[in-house]
């Protein structure tokens, strides 16, 4: 699920707020970097269960207009299209998926208003009423009518941004990865049937978790020896005025090609380069990559940069 760029991102993140907090413990540090890269998973998490819970407020919706003291033919007949829908049907019967859930107790019990009002303004919307009212029935119909609700009523909700505001400091800035993370997940079913459906698992390779918190820690660990070489190659800027984001950027950045032998030079260069455009001033990358290159030259040349070749 996360890749060493959204690996980096929540390091920089657990770096910025140790320094800013004046932090001194690694250990804290590095549980605190673990927690939020943690509560992604829970985020994405919750957005799956999210549209199935939705498929149960339908259900609930039909079962409670049969119910009624009068029931109108439509009542006592229901269009059940949506809740047999192949692809919603097919998240929520994945066995492994609702082993986490239960796991990391996630569920909308306490908020189900949330799930029932995005059902009740998804069912007034021409995208279900087309659906409910089409000739055709295929699974490919099935998953795109999901992934539109996914997209334009979900991820567009003021409702349940506002939960996660309250309830995280954490997932709204991971909000768009986890969605793009679920939109690939749905994509990537056949057909629907039981257990088709396999969450990700959060990080992409197993030794993608040590990655992050070797980085996280060698950053501190090596702050006193970076901290003067980027003083003496900014002495024509105020360094009050330089940001904190791109000092620890370049922190980051030799500590990753100094530190580990396995990745390349130029793709550790390229990927700081990106994050300071992501999450720092507008004239950062400009400023980032000049002081890096030179930097890299003058380690370069005092045989401080040791790389595995690949055969």
């Amino acid at each position: 699920m996360l890749n060493r760029r959204h690996l980096r991102v929540k390091v920089l993140q657990s770096l910025y707020a140790f320094f800013q907090s004046g932090n001194t413990s690694l250990d804290a540090g590095d549980k605190e970097l673990l927690f939020s890269i943690d509560k992604i998973y829970d985020l994405y998490l919750y957005q799956l269960t999210l549209i199935t819970d939705i498929g149960r407020q339908a259900r609930k919706v039909i079962d409670d207009n049969k119910n009624k003291k009068i029931p109108t033919p439509e009542d006592l007949k229901p269009n059940n299209r949506f809740i047999d829908n192949k692809c919603l049907k097919g998240i929520a019967e994945s066995t492994e998926l609702t082993n986490k859930l239960k796991k990391r107790k996630i569920s909308w019990a306490k908020a189900p208003e949330i799930s029932r009002k995005i059902f009740l303004q998804f069912r007034e919307s021409r995208h279900y009423q087309d659906y409910m009212n089409a000739d055709e029935n295929s699974w490919q119909h099935d998953r795109d009518l999901i992934l539109k609700l996914l997209k334009n009523y979900i991820c567009e909700s003021e409702l349940l941004h506002h939960f996660y505001e309250e309830n995280s400091i954490y997932w709204l800035d991971d909000w768009e990865l986890v969605n793009k993370m679920i939109i690939k997940n749905i994509k990537a079913m056949i057909n629907g049937e039981l257990d088709d459906f396999k969450p990700m698992k959060l990080y992409k390779e197993p030794e993608d978790k040590k990655f992050a918190r070797e980085l996280f820690k060698k950053t501190i660990l090596l702050d006193k020896e970076f901290a003067p070489m980027i003083a003496a190659k900014t002495q024509n800027w105020d360094i009050e005025r330089i940001a904190l984001m791109d000092i620890i950027i370049m922190k980051m950045a030799l500590t990753e090609i100094t530190r580990f032998p396995e990745i390349p030079v130029k793709v550790s260069l390229n990927e700081y380069i990106e994050l300071s455009k992501m999450y720092s001033t507008p004239k950062s990358k400009v400023f980032v990559n000049g002081v890096l290159d030179k930097l890299v030259e003058e380690l370069s040349n005092e045989n401080k940069i040791s790389k595995i070749s690949k055969s």
